[in-house]
């Protein structure tokens, strides 16, 4: 498993500067301290996908992140929820006093 590792390794540090090389500049550190067994676990997965461990760990985090952003972002509705949907943004909102204090205050950029 070594010489695998090494090999991963050797291959992850030619893709590091090719990359480097198009203009994707690595210019932040991220820091972590997990358990040796989820260590272990993330060496396995990164090798049986041919990937460095570095390389395994930011391409799931990114795919997760975009994930994570697309369903705060994006949603699809049948006809029927796409019309109460768009009914509900066209209704004027009931008025009330902190609405009210709302849209009589300034915004932070004006103060």
């Amino acid at each position: 498993m070594a010489a695998k590792t090494a090999a991963r390794r050797s291959a992850g540090a030619a893709r590091a500067r090719a990359a480097s090389d198009t203009g994707a500049r690595r210019d932040a550190v991220i820091n972590v301290r997990l358990s040796r067994t989820l260590r272990d676990q993330i060496d396995r997965a990164a090798d049986a996908v041919g990937k460095t461990r570095s390389e395994f760990i930011l391409e799931s985090a990114r795919a997760h992140a975009t994930d994570v952003l697309l369903d705060q972002r994006l949603f699809t509705l049948n006809t029927e929820q796409y019309e109460a949907f768009m009914r509900a943004l066209d209704a004027a909102p009931a008025p009330n006093a902190k609405l009210q204090r709302l849209l009589a205050s300034k915004s932070p950029w004006e103060t």
